[in-house]
């Protein structure tokens, strides 16, 4: 089971020609270590998944190999999705291998398997990855949605641990019912956090962590405990996630990183290329 509560999506590096820098992203994923950040999720994260070829992302997981630092004092979850099985199927063969804490199943856009089909899916990669495993429902990005029954067959797999946006309301109250003993189900940003806690939500995926770890730990942990929020920080928080969200978020933070750091942080097209013609 992971111990951290909360974990910060970290952007993937690109330079000139959308080229992948991993040196890059390590040295941000170094830099949250030192402001006390205990776990990222890498490889394809904050809506990169899809862009990085099966090759790049077996770069960043061997990468991030080489830092014993980060691998051994860090919980490190890497996100493992793709349009074909077989590449997704062959990363976590891989990572299976490797020193990875565990996993984020994602399921493929565009072309909205069935429900048996996405079980499947699931059992297929998390018996190869052989790490815990935490789901990753997405329709808005997917088109897919993965069902209240689906989600409660796959939390009976002792790897199963958790899930990324299971769903509203009335979805989480049949999870909560129907899925037994602890269960992790995790936010995905900061938006519409304090809902998502009152209907169940208990961990953080967090994208603002990247540019405010600090502050967003603090009033992520003090919403978990039904803390008092002072007034002024409820304001600082609220300017952070309209700083952050309003418009693309991994642009928004790619732009700040590249200010931070004086170096390029891109996108990869069509992000970034607003009004651009070449």
């Amino acid at each position: 089971m992971l111990k951290e509560k909360m974990h910060v999506a970290v952007p993937t590096a690109f330079g000139l020609h959308e080229v992948l820098e991993t040196d890059k992203t390590i040295d941000h994923i170094k830099l949250l270590h030192d402001k006390g950040v205990k776990s990222v999720l890498i490889g394809g994260t904050t809506g990169e998944q899809h862009s990085l070829s099966l090759e790049e992302k077996v770069e960043i997981l061997e990468v991030i190999e080489k830092e014993p630092e980060l691998t051994t004092d860090m919980e490190i979850i890497m996100g493992v999705s793709s349009i074909r099985q077989k590449d997704a199927e062959k990363l976590a063969t891989r990572i299976n291998e490797s020193s990875i804490s565990a996993i984020m199943l994602g399921y493929p856009p565009y072309i909205i398997p069935s429900q048996e089909e996405a079980l499947s899916y699931s059992e297929r990669i998390i018996k190869l990855a052989g790490k815990p495993a935490i789901l990753y429902n997405n329709p808005k990005r997917t088109g897919f949605d993965l069902s209240a029954d689906s989600i409660i067959t796959l939390s009976e797999n002792e790897l199963v641990i958790g899930i990324k946006d299971p769903g509203d309301r009335d979805k989480m109250e049949i999870l909560k019912k129907g899925i037994k003993g602890d269960f992790l189900f995790y936010a995905g940003g900061e938006m519409e956090l304090e809902d998502k806690i009152s209907w169940g939500y208990n961990r953080l995926s967090s994208i603002a962590g990247n540019i405010y770890p600090e502050e967003v730990k603090s009033w992520f942990e003090k919403l978990i405990l039904n803390d008092f929020i002072p007034e002024d920080d409820v304001r600082v928080l609220e300017e952070i996630r309209n700083e952050i969200f309003k418009g693309n978020a991994i642009f928004n933070i790619k732009k700040t990183l590249a200010d931070d750091y004086d170096e390029a942080w891109l996108c990869r097209s069509p992000i970034g290329n607003r009004g651009i013609i070449r």
